[in-house]
């Protein structure tokens, strides 16, 4: 089982696609260069839109019998990471049992930094930014925070949903967890909190839109810029991967409307190095 991230903007989301550069189709191509590649040796276990960055994502990888007993988890690591497109790194490696699979995890675990929607305020209730976050919290039908896809169950438990801040203590974001996610849920429950902490929509709106599911109503999809997935729990990966969200002073978001286009700019790029930062730390400890 791997560990990888991978910067959202330089891929086309995480599935294959013909002719599109994705996250699973390069994973696939660095493979078949080591000629380690066999038809179904790859499971991924979060699917991400295009736009959203991954610090931590996981994939079991069956490598062929002949190999096994010659490459450890480190020679893998850098063989593998060789053969990546820039913009994706493989960080951990370890060899489970053959029956592990990567999509049993315990949960995911996601940080949306809310400073990237554009109506949340420069400052912020926090009293009411946890309010929004219990409500979240708990089981409900997702109905209307989400993209359905078929007939998928939109129920689903949020086992943590809190205020992501600052080493200063400032609310830049929220920070959510739960075993498994619908399409757009944490893009869609971000702007959800950053509507109701800045008066677009009302605290009534948010709990009629879960406790009715049925009558359909939009409460906006913040962008996917914002947005990583942080880490996944699992039963054959060690806890000390998952990592503590380090402290972290971002530059502070403009009040002024053109200066924040702008700024927009920034925030991506600190994302970015947020991210490159947590993967250094991680492939210097292997």
């Amino acid at each position: 089982m791997v560990a990888f991230g991978y910067h959202g903007d330089c891929f086309h989301g995480s599935q294959i696609q013909p002719d599109i550069r994705t996250v699973e189709g390069s994973l696939q191509k660095a493979l078949k260069k080591l000629t380690w590649w066999s038809e179904g040796c790859l499971e991924i276990c979060s699917r991400t839109d295009a736009g959203v960055s991954v610090r931590m994502n996981l994939a079991c990888i069956t490598l062929p019998k002949s190999l096994i007993d010659q490459v450890s988890p480190k020679s893998m690591l850098r063989a593998i990471n060789d053969n990546l497109p820039v913009g994706m790194v493989m960080w951990y490696a370890q060899e489970v049992p053959s029956t592990t699979r990567a999509r049993k995890a315990n949960y995911r675990h996601y940080l949306y930094r809310l400073e990237a929607v554009e109506d949340w305020p420069s400052f912020p209730d926090r009293l009411l930014v946890e309010k929004v976050c219990s409500v979240i919290q708990g089981e409900h039908n997702f109905t209307n925070l989400c993209k359905i896809e078929g007939d998928i169950n939109p129920i689903r438990v949020i086992d943590e949903c809190s205020p992501w801040l600052d080493s200063h203590g400032k609310i830049i974001g929220i920070s959510v967890k739960a075993r498994a996610f619908l399409w757009n849920q944490v893009r869609r429950i971000a702007s959800a909190v950053s509507g109701v902490v800045s008066g677009r929509i009302s605290l009534e709106d948010l709990l009629s839109a879960l406790e009715n599911p049925d009558i359909p109503v939009d409460l906006g999809r913040a962008n996917s810029d914002g947005l990583i997935l942080w880490s996944i729990s699992h039963d054959e990966i060690d806890e000390a991967i998952y990592s503590k969200i380090p402290e972290i002073n971002f530059t502070k978001r403009p009040e002024d409307t053109r200066e924040y286009m702008r700024w927009l700019s920034l925030m991506r790029h600190e994302m970015a190095v947020f991210l490159e930062r947590e993967w250094l730390v991680r492939i210097k400890l292997e």
